[in-house]
């Protein structure tokens, strides 16, 4: 009998990919959805939830800004090239674990990649992700502290499972989510969810973050 040989990938298959050209804008190809989400507070002011708020229709292929000054934003308007925009990356590129600290907890542990901080805020509510993990024996606390992790767009923070040694992260849609919050007037950064293939100009493998 002879072995059975695998299938080759199909030609119809979309690669969702996001390329980032040389001192231009992000290249996004393969229906990846776009939607506008805007941060809301809790009754005591503190980051607490995501809004829906816009979601665009859906293309193949679409060239976000990168630069920060199209008059079309998200999308580019090919400024970057009239004000001479340098897009040389400085984001390190060390493994997510070798840049983390460990918060340790009864229940949960933290790690903490401070260096990866958007400052979404999600993280100071009901005295704070760091104080919540101490208290993690408490489901309660446990809960809130999951809940935040998981609101937080730059991948910063993680919460672990100490029983079975999981990473507790919810599960998204590819998508780009476009970050706005109102009480300080801030619109972006542009929140990547899912797993892509990134091209920079070096393949590697993207599962959540900020950009």
């Amino acid at each position: 009998m002879s072995p059975t040989k695998e299938k080759p990938p199909s030609p119809h298959v979309k690669t969702k990919k996001i390329r980032v050209s040389k001192n231009g804008p992000y290249i996004v190809s393969g229906g990846i959805p776009l939607e506008i989400k805007e941060i809301r507070n809790d009754a005591e002011g503190y980051c607490s939830s995501w809004h829906e708020e816009k979601t665009f229709p859906l293309q193949e292929q679409y060239a976000l800004c990168r630069c920060g000054h199209s008059k079309n934003k998200p999308f580019c308007d090919g400024t970057h090239t009239k004000i001479h925009f340098d897009g040389t990356e400085t984001a390190k590129d060390e493994p997510y674990i070798d840049r983390a600290e460990t918060i340790d907890g009864p229940a949960l542990s933290l790690t903490d990649a401070d260096g990866m901080c958007v400052h979404a805020r999600f993280c100071m509510r009901a005295g704070g992700i760091w104080n919540l993990i101490r208290q993690s024996g408490n489901p309660e606390a446990r809960d809130i502290a999951i809940e935040e992790a998981g609101n937080c767009p730059s991948g910063r923070l993680v919460v672990w499972d100490k029983k079975t040694g999981t990473a507790l992260e919810p599960g998204f849609e590819k998508s780009i989510v476009v970050i706005e919050y109102p009480p300080r007037s801030e619109h972006g950064p542009l929140w990547v969810r899912g797993i892509f293939r990134l091209n920079r100009p070096m393949v590697i493998s993207m599962k959540s973050g900020t950009a």
